[in-house]
């Protein structure tokens, strides 16, 4: 018997609590299961605290190694992907200051002042034409430079609440700060991505339809050239 046939196949709708505790007897398909899971969400948790595709990369490793290793003092009455964002949040706080890549580390503590959330769905990318594709990928492109340039301390709050659907409560609990401070954070986040977008959007729309270069120089032409046949004539 091979051992791919010893092991019992996983059911994708296993439960994390499940999942862990096999991961925690080194099952490599369950940790496979395990990380594609939630890559996503730590992979952007890393990258709203490092503002780098490579060491956000670096930070989830550690997480995930560090994870592992600490499976067995898991408690199964808490939240496993909590859990798994804290470590990362925490593996990549450690990575800024060992960095030294900003002058200040992220303050997670503290308050600003109160707000409230809202969530906006998105377009089915199945049904989007080329131009439609790339005009999305030009728009990500946007918001991503203007997530990376808030605050740091909202920018974690807005990416966990806003990108990953954390409710209040998980991104106190990873981020521990009170839930008012995540509230706030999260309303003064949004509040500055309308105001840097809707810049961003009054540049474009002074740009829109541009009119000198090569058109304006095409219908010149072309009139040009009308006026001298007419005359001609």
């Amino acid at each position: 018997m091979t051992q791919a046939a010893r092991i019992p196949a996983i059911d994708p709708k296993i439960s994390d609590t499940e999942l862990a505790q096999r991961v925690a007897t080194g099952e490599e398909a369950a940790l496979r299961l395990l990380m594609k899971r939630h890559n996503q969400t730590l992979f952007r948790t890393a990258r709203a605290i490092l503002r780098d595709d490579a060491e956000a990369e670096d930070a989830v490793q550690d997480a995930y190694l560090k994870a592992i290793r600490g499976l067995e003092g898991f408690r199964s009455d808490s939240k496993l992907s909590t859990w798994l964002v804290r470590i990362t949040v925490n593996e990549a706080l450690g990575k800024l200051r060992r960095s030294r890549r900003a002058a200040q580390v992220i303050p997670l503590a503290g308050d600003i002042g109160d707000g409230t959330e809202a969530h906006e769905n998105v377009m089915d990318e199945k049904t989007e034409t080329p131009e439609q594709q790339a005009l999305r990928a030009e728009s990500r492109r946007i918001m991503e430079a203007k997530i990376d340039a808030l605050p740091d301390s909202f920018r974690a709050v807005f990416v966990l609440r806003a990108i990953e659907e954390l409710s209040v409560e998980e991104a106190a609990a990873v981020l521990d700060i009170p839930e008012a401070t995540v509230r706030t954070r999260f309303f003064r986040a949004r509040g500055l991505l309308r105001e840097s977008l809707s810049r961003e959007l009054d540049l474009a729309l002074d740009n829109a339809f541009h009119f000198a270069g090569e058109r304006c120089d095409r219908i010149t032409n072309r009139v040009l050239a009308k006026l001298r046949e007419a005359n001609a004539g």
